[in-house]
């Protein structure tokens, strides 16, 4: 008996490296939910991508929902997801923080919750949307990142608190045309990320950012070009709050509406207005009036603002740039 498994064992992994094997190559894999497409799921297609490729594989996913909880593992590089239609390919799951696991004795916690967490670097995701499903019941990520040179096009990235998380003070993202919804600090953590004229909603009184930066991290989040937007019912909102100490966010060019509180920033710990660097330049709306803003917080000058550059804030001595 003991033989006999370790034959089905053997046979299984032969039949694994042979189906990664034949997808060893550029083409595109397709998903759809109907059956059209290669795979009906988009795990399955993760699952056949080669480690540490060094050619771009497109995982195209044709309209539908995918309930699937998802991760791009670490030693995965160069994959694009990219949905037929950004507002009808979801991927969507419906964990939140409270809901209560045996193995550990408490709830899963916020950083289990994610519906796509990628932890490989050089990944694309264009024209779908990420969800979290979850009632609001605690926090709950739509997306988890810990992979450097991220790249986020035309996305839909839909939850209430702690939408997207950025894990990894060490690397990149960049966002592009998406729309980005939440409640309470539904942007956070310590990464490098810019947004460019992107769209982001708020669905509660409260707060947009919740960054994390390191001390020793130049650039934290970087809005450039967006439009925010609230619910009808919502009243007061915060452009951010300092997770934790230095954390560092900049709106400039971007639209803010009245419902943005006139001092602009909260600072959660009486000593965090000493490190926090939260900046604004150029913005323009109701929301961006300057001359009740918070003490502590800085209107930058033309001159500090041209520094502010895609190419300035990436820069490492890979010289990764998510333009064309």
């Amino acid at each position: 008996m003991k033989k006999l498994i370790c034959m089905i064992y053997a046979l299984c992994a032969v039949v694994g490296m042979e189906a990664k094997e034949n997808f060893d190559n550029p083409d595109t894999i397709v998903v759809a939910r109907d059956g059209t497409g290669r795979f009906r799921n988009v795990a399955e297609a993760i699952e056949v991508c080669r480690a540490f490729m060094d050619y771009h594989k497109v995982i195209y996913v044709k309209k539908g929902i995918y309930k699937e909880k998802l991760t791009v593992p670490q030693w995965l590089t160069n994959i694009e997801i990219c949905g037929e239609d950004r507002d009808n390919t979801i991927i969507t799951w419906d964990d939140h923080a409270n809901i209560y696991l045996p193995e550990i004795g408490k709830g899963m916690g916020t950083f289990r919750t994610y519906t796509l967490r990628i932890g490989g670097s050089h990944i694309t995701l264009k024209n779908i949307t990420i969800e979290n499903n979850s009632a609001r019941l605690g926090q709950a990520v739509a997306l988890h990142t810990e992979g450097d040179c991220l790249l986020f096009v035309n996305c839909r990235f839909l939850g209430h608190q702690d939408t997207i998380y950025t894990g990894n003070a060490s690397t990149r993202l960049y966002f592009s045309g998406c729309y980005i919804e939440g409640t309470t600090d539904f942007i956070f953590g310590p990464s490098t990320a810019w947004f460019e004229n992107c769209d982001i909603y708020c669905k509660a009184n409260s707060y947009i950012t919740a960054a994390s930066t390191p001390k020793e991290v130049t650039y934290g989040y970087i809005f450039n070009n967006c439009r925010i937007t609230t619910a009808p019912d919502v009243t007061k909102v915060y452009l951010g709050r300092p997770w934790r100490d230095y954390g560092y966010t900049l709106f400039m060019n971007c639209q803010l509406p009245q419902q943005i509180r006139p001092e602009g920033w909260h600072h959660w710990r009486e000593e965090a207005k000493q490190t926090a660097r939260y900046m604004e330049y150029n913005n323009q709306g109701e929301g961006a009036a300057t001359g009740k803003r918070a003490t502590w917080s800085k209107q930058l000058t033309k001159k500090e603002a041209q520094k502010i550059t895609v190419a300035n804030v990436f820069a490492r001595n890979d010289n990764w740039t998510p333009l064309p």
